[in-house]
């Protein structure tokens, strides 16, 4: 019996093995260190208080192959003090597509699109000064999942579901209940086009178009579904890059007198890579409130019914290390008539 025994265990063992040299992986870790300056000023509540900030990421990313050839990825993403931030798992089924489940770091569905704008560093609201603009995201900043085609004639389709909009990090075997009682299910589905039609002109083109759904968005205030769309246009031509977008938010409040529930939004980049090293940018959003739930009377001035963010912007590169510059304005920020703001951010990225 005891040989019997031997014999399973040297068995298992070695088929254990076996399954475990099938399905050998690679793990890397990457990383970056951030020191910024930024000075503000301006018109309203601008306050610079202490100029200097520091940030730091690390990036552990996982991959492998299956027998049949499919292969996988994980992405465990830390910020500061190595705190989590987002993990996603990404499955790529050769012909079939791929299926993508995230945790919920905006990096999925229509929220993928909400700025495609080029730059030489940041987009225009994203470089130290928002100024409270409205963007669209979908399922993107939720637990979910996205199914992405293959590109056929350089056309790409996703889809994302996720099943409680506004949830995110559910642990393995576990549920979580919704941010709030009032949002239900997200519908995304992005299309990116290519259209060279086989001519260099055209293969710097690119078009992007997305729509999303959330069910019972604002269910206290009014049973309508929260609706997203937006479109963009982006064109390469040698060290140019320009483009141009528009994107809208309809919140289905409509019980609630007074509150705004539509936005539309509209945006325009340009930038210049001077050599392999430097690249110059100048980029715009502007997002404005319209539509007044029951009630005309309650409408704001046009002083704040919109914000508009613009920026200039720099990037020189030495090896991994990249020295950033933004001048960035915004007029009326968060929707404040006269609330008008000004920043300056020097940035230092090491890349390790």
């Amino acid at each position: 019996m005891n040989k019997l025994t031997k014999v399973g265990c040297s068995a298992l063992c070695g088929s254990l093995a076996a399954v475990s040299a099938a399905n050998a992986g690679d793990l890397t870790a990457t990383g970056s260190a951030h020191v910024t300056y930024i000075s503000q000023s301006g018109t309203g509540d601008a306050v610079t208080g202490n100029p200097i900030g520091m940030a730091s990421a690390v990036t552990f990313k996982g991959s492998g192959e299956l027998d049949n050839g499919w292969t996988f990825a994980l992405s465990i993403a830390e910020g500061d003090a190595s705190a989590y931030s987002s993990t996603n798992i990404d499955i790529v089924m050769g012909g079939l597509g791929s299926l993508n489940f995230d945790g919920g770091d905006s990096g999925n569905g229509i929220a993928a699109y909400d700025n495609v704008l080029p730059t030489a560093w940041e987009e225009s609201h994203g470089a130290g000064l928002s100024g409270g603009v409205k963007t669209v995201m979908g399922s993107g900043a939720s637990n979910n999942v996205m199914y992405t085609t293959p590109t056929v004639l350089g056309t790409t389709v996703a889809l994302t579901y996720a099943h409680a909009n506004g949830v995110t990090d559910t642990a393995d075997k576990a549920t979580k209940a919704n941010a709030t009682s009032t949002t239900g299910r997200s519908y995304d589905a992005t299309v990116k086009i290519n259209p060279s039609l086989g001519t260099e002109i055209l293969s710097g083109l690119n078009l992007y178009l997305g729509a999303a759904t959330t069910e019972n968005h604002k269910a206290t205030l009014g049973l309508e579904n929260q609706h997203e769309g937006v479109g963009a246009i982006t064109y390469d031509l040698g060290p140019v890059s320009i483009g141009a977008m528009i994107s809208g938010v309809y919140t289905g409040v409509e019980e609630t007198e007074g509150v705004f529930n539509t936005y539309k939004n509209h945006g325009f980049g340009i930038a210049f890579n001077v050599n392999d090293d430097l690249s110059l940018s100048y980029g715009t959003y502007k997002s404005r409130k319209t539509g007044v739930a029951h009630s005309d009377s309650a409408q704001a001035g046009e002083g704040d019914r919109f914000v508009e963010v613009s920026s200039w912007q720099a990037s020189y590169t030495m090896g991994g290390a990249s020295v950033r510059f933004a001048d960035v304005k915004a007029e009326n920020a968060g929707f404040a008539q006269l609330n008008d703001q000004n920043a300056t951010i020097l940035s230092l990225s090491l890349a390790f």
